[in-house]
């Protein structure tokens, strides 16, 4: 008989501020971060997490985060290549797509938010639409930034409205210019000697700035008339070039320059080239830069006047008296750019953004996300109408770290009621609420290496690097007792059963046995901490001591040690009872069983023993983890126990079987702490990724074979999906290419295969089988009734159908259209791809079928006109859709005919309401005093006020 587990699944995760591995948005009250796999939605003001985008199932982390010039759209980049887009109404995702074979890096939004440009570390760049998407190839490394480029109005006749440009760069040194109607590269321009790690354009649409790893910042400038006009020849019969090299912008600091931003509606430009630093320059207008040259002119006059008192004469003598320079001259760009402010974060920041919103009174607002899991928003104050030399003053507004660690969560201890959790790390522990995962105390503390809950709950002891032990008093928050215990780190602190004392290991070779005072009652001197802890014996090892642990009888006492064994002594007396030996490397944690027969150690050799605590026999090695297995715990009256390593892996164990019954993913990266339930309900792990997550028992049952067979199948699936997806030409990092081998092309199609869409794929081949087994069966069941004469045609009996039509109470055809509709459209594409030949003939049938009936006529032509280009060589090359194809010709023109002429019908009575409304807005106008027919259409012309443009010069 099969034995029946509990499944165990992931329901909370939190402790995270955000994570470093993308960008964050700030639009003035909420922050948008990425916290691994999840976007977390923050109010900083209160410092209350409002929303957490998750997907239930996905597991790649974020890469990188973009907000629409569509309210409440986000697209999102993760590592696994995929993109997906948020409602941030909702908190659900709108669609998904999938096209990169690695991690996104770069996001662009057009100016209506109706295309989206990914680039990815697979080198393409993918131009995405609802209904299909182009790929565009061209760079040889890591694409870093895109930006799509709208160009002024072209003089040509050209009737066709451009879809605009595209700009990128990359980490082979590159920019490039797509034109995306064409949808081929323009020109490509060698903008630095090393990696290109940021780019922005400047709100108007003329400059560009490049950042490198040298920490070299570069302008550039766009020629707009020429973008409209397309590309044309000088006189000497050379293509003119549309970006052209402005000079280089100095910095105060020569690191790699990580991101560059122009304010979306303020003169402000901001540069990152130092990991706690943020440059801010400020964009002079004008009237500033005339005055800045008169200034200049002013002090050359001064100079050449001394040097004529001198009697020195120079070429420049003529010019003494010659006018002040004017504005309309060209600038030079540290005119046009000044050093205004720095931003200075307190800590390594690994994203900045402004303020995407209006700017306040005493401001422009700037959040700073930090690779230490925090978020800051600095106020920089208005430039002064008046002249100042001074620097503005920038002050830190918010700040949002008290919901997580800045450091590795080193360890982690539940309370006796599984209410309260612990979690230390260097620098600060933490006490949370299990039931609302808030935290509701934080405490400075040391480097943090082991902790438990003493009884009662309202006093924490933490073991530190130093060797110190301390005591908090939870009520209080405040720090009750500094003992110092050890000369080495304290590695494990653990609890007598009879809740009278503890016990602490080190690495200066000793294990100490601690006793409680209790300073409480009507006797208790007020001057004294509640709880005190005080030595009793100290036992020497012959090695560092790893972990020390009663065993729950409290009989024993195990001491791991360094050497890689661990001893086992009689708790009153402390003498020599076993000796554990067989582990390769040392022992890391262990746990002994609630009833006291089994010892389990885990070890930086990978595996994991259990012992018999009898007569030291060990019963199994497993290999558990494929990296150092860091610990180890028994569940609550069970032999069942928990294992988690630095290869991500959370593991659940049977000890009496020895068979791993469930392995859970979800950290993303090396776990170093375990807490399991007092009560068996759930397990609690801390990670360097700074995340805690809860792993809960559901009612769910689990049998150890079904969930190998899974485990298998993904395998499988995984292998399927990575082998469909190989590209046949992978180019080099380094920039080289296959230069034996054919070109390129710049603009592919893009597919990318996955399980949803081999799933599909199956969908759309099942049910033609079961829509041809029906049209045979209907067929058969026609030619019976031709046979038979009309008076017994009432006694054939009907066909029995499929029980799924039958069920759904559809025909072939109809139950086919259903299934199709039903895929995604982004996925729709790569579904077909699954088909073999046979199954297209049999789909171009039905697509006959559907044109006839007028079913659907958009997602008609979508498939057909994919199919012909797929599978174009096998059509020709055989007569067996000819006349398939001619009768789809004649019934698809005749469906899209009706449609042309449904939809010209309704443009034609816009136009008419369009009319209407021009016509009543005239009026409008007429009707006020003094408007005449020229002021009338110089109003309906007016279109604001627009920024002067100025030319740029190094």
């Amino acid at each position: 008989m099969l034995k029946a587990y509990q499944r165990h699944g992931p329901t909370q995760a939190f402790g995270l501020v955000c994570s470093p591995g993308a960008n964050s948005i700030f639009d003035g009250k909420h922050a948008y971060v990425p916290a691994l796999e999840d976007i977390l939605v923050w109010d900083v003001k209160k410092g209350q997490m409002m929303a957490m985008w998750h997907e239930t199932g996905h597991r790649s982390e974020v890469t990188c985060v973009l907000n629409s010039p569509k309210k409440n759209i986000y697209a999102v980049g993760y590592a696994d290549g995929s993109l997906r887009l948020w409602d941030s109404t909702t908190g659900t995702v709108i669609v998904t797509f999938n096209g990169h074979k690695r991690a996104v890096t770069a996001l662009a939004f057009d100016e209506q938010g109706a295309r989206i440009a990914s680039a990815s570390q697979d080198t393409d760049i993918i131009l995405w639409d609802i209904e299909g998407e182009t790929g565009l190839r061209g760079h040889r490394g890591p694409v870093t930034a895109l930006r799509f480029i709208i160009p002024a109005p072209a003089t040509s006749s050209s009737s066709s409205a451009s879809p605009g440009f595209l700009i990128s760069t990359s980490r082979d040194t590159f920019m490039k210019l797509w034109d995306l109607t064409t949808q081929h590269c323009m020109q490509t321009v060698v903008a630095h000697q090393a990696e290109i790690w940021s780019m922005d354009v400047d709100p108007v649409g003329e400059l560009i700035f490049t950042g490198s790893t040298d920490g070299e910042l570069k302008a550039w400038s766009i020629d707009s008339d020429g973008l409209g006009e397309g590309v044309r020849t000088n006189e000497s019969g050379e293509l003119t070039k549309l970006i052209n090299p402005l000079g280089t912008l100095p910095l105060t600091l020569h690191h790699r320059v990580s991101q560059i931003s122009f304010h979306p509606s303020e003169p402000y430009l901001a540069v990152q080239s130092h990991d706690r630093s943020v440059e801010i320059f400020n964009i002079r207008t004008e009237e500033e830069i005339k005055k800045k040259r008169a200034r200049r002119k002013q002090r050359q006059r001064e100079k050449q006047r001394k040097k004529q008192e001198k009697g020195e004469r120079t070429a420049m003598d003529e010019d003494i008296d010659g006018p002040v320079e004017d504005g309309d001259e060209d600038v030079s760009l540290t005119d046009l750019f000044s050093s205004y402010a720095t931003v200075r974060g307190g800590g390594k920041i690994s994203s900045f953004d402004f303020v995407n919103a209006e700017v306040t009174k005493s401001g422009i607002q700037v959040l700073l996300a930090f690779s230490s899991n925090a978020l800051e928003v600095h106020s920089i104050p208005r430039k002064p109408k008046s002249k100042s030399d001074e620097p503005p003053e920038v002050t830190r507004t918010y700040s949002l770290d008290l919901p997580g660690h800045r450091t590795d969560i080193r360890t982690l201890s539940l309370s006796s009621t599984d209410e309260l959790l612990a979690s230390g790390s260097n620098g600060s522990l933490k006490i949370w609420n299990m039931r609302t995962t808030a935290c509701i105390r934080t405490l400075d503390c040391e480097y943090a290496i082991c902790s438990t809950f003493l009884p009662g709950d309202r006093h924490v002891v933490v073991g530190t690097k130093t060797g110190e032990l301390l005591v908090y008093d939870l009520a209080t928050s405040s720090l009750i007792q500094t003992i110092k215990a050890h000369a080495g780190t304290i590695w494990s602190v653990h609890v007598k059963p009879s809740k009278l004392g503890m016990a602490t290991g080190s690495a200066d070779k000793e294990v100490k046995f601690w006793d409680f005072e209790y300073n409480v009652g009507s006797n208790a001197d007020q001057e004294k901490p509640a709880i005190s802890i005080v030595l009793q014996k100290t036992l020497k090892m012959t090695d560092d001591v790893l972990a020390v642990r009663y065993s729950p009888d409290g009989r024993f006492v195990a001491v791991a040690l360094l050497d890689a064994t661990v001893k086992v002594f009689h708790q009153d007396t402390l003498k020599f009872f076993l000796s554990l030996y067989g582990h390769k490397l040392p022992v890391l944690a262990m746990d002994i069983s609630s009833d006291s027969k089994l010892i389990i150690t885990c070890s930086a050799d990978k595996n994991v023993k259990i012992w018999g605590l009898d007569f030291g026999d060990c019963h199994k090695s497993i290999f558990a983890h494929e990296e150092s297995v860091m610990q180890v715990a028994f569940e609550k009256d069970s032999h069942y126990f928990w294992t988690v390593g630095k290869d991500k892996w959370v593991k659940y164990w049977d000890g009496d079987r020895f068979v791993n019954i469930q392995k859970l993913d979800g950290h993303h990266s090396e776990i170093w702490a375990l807490a399991v339930s007092n009560y068996g309900k759930f397990v609690v792990t801390g990670s360097h990724d700074k995340s805690i997550r809860v792993w809960e028992k559901l009612e769910d049952q689990l049998f150890v074979e079904e969930e190998r067979e899974r485990e298998l199948e993904e395998l499988y699936e995984k292998g399927v999906v990575d082998s469909m997806n190989r590209p046949n030409h992978i180019p080099n990092q380094d920039g080289a290419g296959d230069e034996g081998g054919p070109a390129e092309a710049e603009s592919t199609a893009v597919n990318k295969q996955t399980t949803d869409t081999l799933m599909a794929g199956e969908k759309i081949m099942e049910a033609l089988e079961i829509g041809d087994a029906d049209r045979k069966i209907m067929q058969d069941y026609e030619d019976i009734i031709a046979k038979v004469p009309p008076s017994e045609v009432d006694k054939v009996p009907l066909p029995a159908r499929h029980a799924v039509l039958t069920a759904y109470d559809l025909d072939g055809p109809a139950y086919v259209l259903k299934v199709v509709q039903a895929i995604q459209s982004t996925a729709l594409h790569d579904a077909l791809l699954v088909l073999p030949f046979s199954k297209v003939v049999s789909l171009m049938t039905y697509l006959n079928e559907w044109a006839i009936k007028d079913w659907n006529t958009p997602l008609i032509s979508r498939i057909l006109f994919f199919l012909l280009r797929t599978h174009h060589h096998q059509i020709v090359s055989n007569r067996t859709m000819r006349g398939v194809l001619i009768d789809l010709r004649t019934h698809l023109r005749d469906a899209l005919k009706r449609q042309k002429d449904e939809i010209s019908y309704n443009l034609a009575a816009l136009q008419y309401l369009r009319q209407q409304h021009e016509a009543n807005r005239v009026a409008h106008f007429y009707e006020q005093e003094d408007m005449d027919e020229t002021k009338v259409r110089a109003r309906l012309a007016e279109g604001g006020k627009k920024r002067k443009r100025i030319s740029v010069k190094a």
